[in-house]
């Protein structure tokens, strides 16, 4: 772990999509579809995205629902794993490949060099295992290779096909290692040497990096979390840990957003933006490709600045005109802003907007105007959500 950083937590999520059980042909979706939301026949998505919700006695955003995921422990950085990963410790970041990216400008939770910290294992490997591990412990989804498949060829410059799990191992063993492992992380690298596996790392492509707001949850509770996603085939079995987590939602990401405005759930405004992004892509392999696509541009580094207007909130991110030139991402210093004006005020007095604003909780939408840096899309949000849901009905 990176021990350099003392006032925030290094932690690490998937956005796990999975395509819906059945292949559907476009004319299927008006039949109807078998074990999936209720309204997913009249979308034209064909896959549902992994929301889980926090227990309400969560000291951290309690009954929202969220990615899987969780704060990075040392085990994640053992040198352990390189001899697991020791047909892939050649390639750069053990395959997962090098980003085009300029080292100056890359979010320090990728930037820096562990090895000063007394780790051989690359952040970029680290965080991925850290992900893949925190997705076993909250959901029972263990996103691993048989150790026999290292065999194939992994590079970073070849399109990889949709993730499929392996099945060669039963329901009572994977329930007595889940246990294990949710009592000691450190289990986890013995649960690969014993079973013979690897974590697939190469299914994760980096989609971005978000940092807690400060000032909005204590000064204990700030995360640097490193966002992933994953595309899998078809969706897994899945169990949470009636935990940290008591509840979980396979739903389209039309399907969630329409939730969360009638307030059948809550999701954060990281999970409100990147849901977004993916109503831009109602398939799978689309989105797949993307993402895949993308990866290797990297990413910008999200420290949200909030500010409490006459009428509501505001939640400035980077490009925005409000956004403060010179923002302490320490962590030390800064808080919430305050102004008298309102959201419309703020609005027609900035030339540049890249900011996710509300009235409530469950009224936010996102205001954007400038282009995505390192290649990313701009979330469907509003109005736009309104359009695509009417256009889907119509399916």
């Amino acid at each position: 772990m990176n021990t350099a950083l003392k006032h925030w937590r290094e932690a690490a999520t998937v956005i796990l999509t999975a395509g819906l059980r059945r292949a559907l042909p476009a004319d299927t979706f008006k039949a109807g579809l078998e074990k999936v939301t209720d309204v997913a026949h009249k979308s034209a998505f064909d896959y549902e995205v992994l929301l889980l919700k926090r227990s309400r006695k969560s000291g951290f955003m309690p009954n929202a629902y969220v990615f899987p995921g969780g704060l990075v422990d040392a085990s994640d950085f053992s040198s352990e794993w390189q001899e697991l990963f020791k047909p892939f410790t050649k390639a750069p970041n053990y395959g997962v490949g090098v980003v085009k990216q300029s080292p100056e400008t890359r979010p320090p939770i990728f930037a820096t060099d562990r090895s000063p910290l007394g780790s051989p294992i690359p952040g970029d490997v680290a965080f991925r295992i850290c992900a893949v591990r925190e997705t076993f412990e909250e959901s029972g989804v263990l996103l691993v290779l048989p150790k026999d498949e290292h065999s194939v060829t992994r590079t970073a410059d070849t399109q990889p096909s949709l993730t499929r799990l392996s099945g060669q191992w039963g329901t009572e063993v994977l329930s007595k290692w889940r246990s294990r492992v949710i009592g000691d992380p450190a289990n986890f690298i013995k649960m690969c040497r014993e079973l013979q596996c690897l974590p697939n790392i190469w299914a994760l492509h980096e989609w971005g990096n978000w940092l807690t707001p400060i000032g909005l949850y204590g000064k204990q509770r700030r995360y640097d979390t490193a966002f992933y996603i994953c595309c899998l085939q078809e969706t897994p079995h899945t169990l949470h840990d009636d935990k940290e987590i008591v509840h979980f939602k396979w739903s389209t990401p039309l399907d969630v957003l329409r939730s969360y405005k009638s307030r059948d759930i809550w999701i954060a405004p990281p999970q409100y933006y990147d849901i977004g992004r993916m109503c831009r892509f109602p398939a799978l392999r689309d989105l797949h490709r993307f993402a895949w696509q993308r990866s290797s541009e990297g990413c910008e580094q999200w420290l949200p600045v909030h500010m409490v207007t006459s009428d509501g909130f505001a939640s400035l991110l980077p490009g925005d005109t409000l956004y403060p030139e010179n923002v302490d991402s320490s962590g030390k210093g800064g808080g919430v802003l305050k102004t008298e004006k309102s959201l419309e005020e703020l609005q027609q007095d900035s030339t540049d907007l890249h900011r996710i604003v509300g009235h409530d909780p469950y009224s936010v939408f996102v205001q954007m105007n400038i282009t995505s840096k390192y290649n990313h899309l701009c979330p469907v949000s509003g109005a736009d959500i309104d359009n695509l849901s009417k256009n889907n009905s119509k399916l």
